[in-house]
């Protein structure tokens, strides 16, 4: 697994530079309106691919928002990447200006992963889940218990990188991936998870506990 102790995610360092550099150039050639728009888009992308140090809190048994964003959809479904039975779906939608660094929620283990290729809806409709590009990972807690968590890419979001691989251990709140440029997270629960946040509610990886384990 990557390390990712720098303040910055590394995915965005190459659009950071570009930027840099562009704001520069129209600088020197005197261009001073244009270098204030790159400058302004530099700042957007430092901030697009801020990736915080966090420390989640200590709750028994919480489940932690894997992502930062809005609750978007609550409802119960039927999970057919991997357990092929009904589960508590959250979905979180994160806009460009949430930060994009997806985090583990709780102490556990990645299984397996499914990578999707498709298309790039609008991350918060419902087809998303069902036809955008997406990578699902079945992972279990440390009592054994079965979850899914899909990335999701929108309509601006465009790659998905993960940073684990199946067999990889992690803590609450690790770091386990990140959605390029505005995307959406689908956490399915077992139905019997009491949760804690309701439809509206903001949420921060690694700090917002969606529910507890029963």
């Amino acid at each position: 697994m990557q390390n990712q102790a720098f303040i910055i995610a590394r995915e965005g360092f190459k659009f950071i530079f570009i930027s840099l550099a562009l704001t520069l150039m129209t600088l020197a050639f005197g261009f001073s309106f244009l270098a204030f728009l790159f400058l302004g888009l530099t700042l957007f992308i430092i901030s697009f691919f801020r990736n915080p140090n966090r420390t989640p809190p200590t709750v028994e048994k919480a489940i932690l928002s894997p992502a930062d964003g809005k609750i978007c959809q609550i409802e119960d479904v039927y999970e057919p990447k991997f357990l092929n039975e009904k589960r508590k779906r959250v979905s979180i939608f994160m806009s460009v200006f949430n930060c994009h660094v997806n985090r583990f929620p709780f102490e556990g283990k990645v299984l397996e992963m499914k990578y999707h290729p498709g298309k790039f809806h609008i991350a918060s409709v419902d087809k998303a889940s069902e036809l955008n590009e997406q990578h699902a990972y079945f992972i279990e807690d440390q009592a054994e218990k079965k979850y899914v968590l899909v990335q999701i890419a929108g309509w601006v979001a465009r790659r998905i990188v993960s940073y684990v691989q199946p067999g990889t251990t992690l803590q609450a709140g690790q770091r386990f991936g990140i959605i390029q440029f505005g995307s959406r997270v689908d956490f399915y629960l077992p139905l019997s998870v009491h949760l804690h946040v309701k439809v509206g509610d903001r949420v921060k990886a690694g700090l917002s506990v969606l529910g507890t384990s029963l």
